[in-house]
């Protein structure tokens, strides 16, 4: 399947490692289907764990240097990462469309934030502060620098191909740490695009390498996780696998962040804006047809507004349109393969699966414990403030939380009440580069973009000094 592209180079099927286009030593590839047509859009080389451990070695002798750059001009090569992205915005979206299926327009929004973590970390690159401290012992000076950790693994999803890489990227680089990133089987392309930019940009040999595996993928990851040369591994998937890998990186007691599953309440309080509250569902519950890990999973509404607010969801649902991404009247694309479809179905062509409204939803079902990652609204009700804070607290994950209230007090209240990582109070929509975004519970932990963010690329090296009292 041949994608339209003004710039044709874009599309890349070798891997990116120190600088150069490689094949997999094996010679095998393996191929990958646009979601819309089952197409194939290209092949990929099949890396294992030899191609790998080659990168690793790579990334490793790259840190040496690296690491000795400045932070103002760590902060210049990615600002011209940057712009090249915004300068390539049409065609890098039509490569996510390709390989994702989501449609267009919504490709365009995710190359643009995409961008933006480079834009934010190029900012924070030159703001790595360390501490002046009062020792205890008045013959002592004690100062804290912050280092950058090392070589990072980064093992990013499929939903979001470009924008889970700039996340972890745009900080390890800012920080100085240097990249072996493990691009999605389902949607390479669009790492192996950034990659070509990177190189564009003037990004040293063996800073960013950019590998692909499909049946080589455990090995990969867990050549990955074990080799001793990697400091520290960021990954965004599901819970399960962020579990085997956490015990697999504890061989070497490796510096973690881990974005994984999540099943996000949303609640609709009886005094809220109930058209507000419909535009941030749609917003949290249907963007990518449902593939986003802080997709509201849980919809509870206040008995009294509940028949009204699922009118109102009904009225803007049936205006969806269901179909290839790059059609003009898509709304909402199919999704990512059929293995996916089946989540979904269970909790109730090729890939398409049709938007889902399900009414008086019980405590206990299935879909209270497991993450849909499909367009499925399933709507529970509730009396009392308790109740809804109770039910969105029953999960053993706590990404994202949303509820809608017009009392001030009350949005004080549940928000701190929530155990999640993040709430949206009074809006769906809360990726942003300056919000720090990541869970608790078995979500996972660490912070990805904002200020937080790029501490966790870095140590803290703490340097006591004596001094002669005279």
């Amino acid at each position: 399947m041949a994608i339209q592209l003004s710039d044709t180079s874009l599309l890349r099927t070798e891997c990116y490692v120190d600088g150069k286009w490689v094949s997999a030593q094996s010679g095998k590839v393996f191929s990958v289907e646009n979601p819309s047509t089952t197409a194939q859009v290209a092949a990929c080389p099949e890396f294992d764990v030899a191609d790998t451990e080659a990168a690793i070695v790579v990334a490793q002798n790259a840190f040496k240097t690296y690491r000795k750059t400045t932070p103002r001009a760590r902060s210049k090569l990615l600002r011209r990462w940057y712009d090249l992205m915004m300068e390539n915005v049409d065609d890098l979206a039509r490569i996510i469309t390709a390989e994702n299926g989501k449609p267009l327009a919504d490709a365009v929004t995710e190359v643009k934030y995409a961008a933006s973590f480079l834009e934010w970390f190029s900012e924070e690159a030159p703001r790595i502060y360390g501490d002046t401290i009062q020792a205890s012992n008045p013959d002592c000076r004690l100062v804290t620098i912050k280092e950058p950790v090392g070589v990072c693994g980064l093992i990013a999803p499929w939903n979001f191909p470009a924008a889970m890489i700039t996340r972890k990227a745009g900080p390890a680089l800012a920080a100085g740490c240097t990249t072996v990133i493990k691009a999605p089987a389902e949607a390479p392309f669009s790492a192996l695009a950034l990659a070509e930019l990177a190189h564009r940009a003037g990004i040293p040999a063996g800073v960013v390498n950019v590998i692909t595996a499909l049946d080589n993928t455990p090995a990969v990851g867990l050549s990955m996780t074990t080799h001793p040369s990697i400091k520290k591994v960021s990954f965004t998937g599901s819970t399960p696998v962020g579990k085997l890998l956490m015990k697999q990186c504890s061989s070497t007691l490796k510096k973690l962040s881990f974005e994984l599953g999540g099943n996000a309440p949303f609640i609709v309080f009886e005094d809220a804006d109930l058209d507000v509250a419909v535009r941030g569902l749609v917003a949290s519950k249907f963007r990518i047809t449902g593939q986003t890990c802080v997709c509201a999973n849980r919809i509870l509404v206040h008995r009294s507004v509940y028949d009204a607010f699922i009118q109102k969801v009904l009225d803007v649902v049936r205006t969806f349109e269901i179909g290839d991404g790059l059609g003009e009247k898509t709304t909402h694309g199919p999704l990512i393969h059929g293995r996916a479809v089946a989540k979904p179905l269970a909790h109730l062509g090729p890939n398409f699966f049709d938007i889902t409204v399900l009414a008086d939803m019980k405590p206990g079902m299935k879909i209270c414990t497991e993450e849909t990652f499909g367009p499925v609204a399933a709507f529970f009700a509730f009396d009392t403030e308790q109740e809804a804070i109770d039910l969105a607290n029953d999960s053993d994950v706590g990404l994202a939380g949303y509820f809608f209230s017009k009392n001030a007090s009350r949005c004080w209240r549940v928000a701190e009440a929530l155990e999640v990582g993040m709430v949206g109070v009074n809006v769906g929509a809360i990726s942003d580069p300056a919000a720090p975004f990541g869970g608790v519970k078995q979500s996972g932990f660490g912070r990805e973009g904002s200020k937080y963010g790029i501490d966790e690329f870095l140590t803290t090296k703490m340097i006591m000094t004596g001094i002669d009292p005279q």
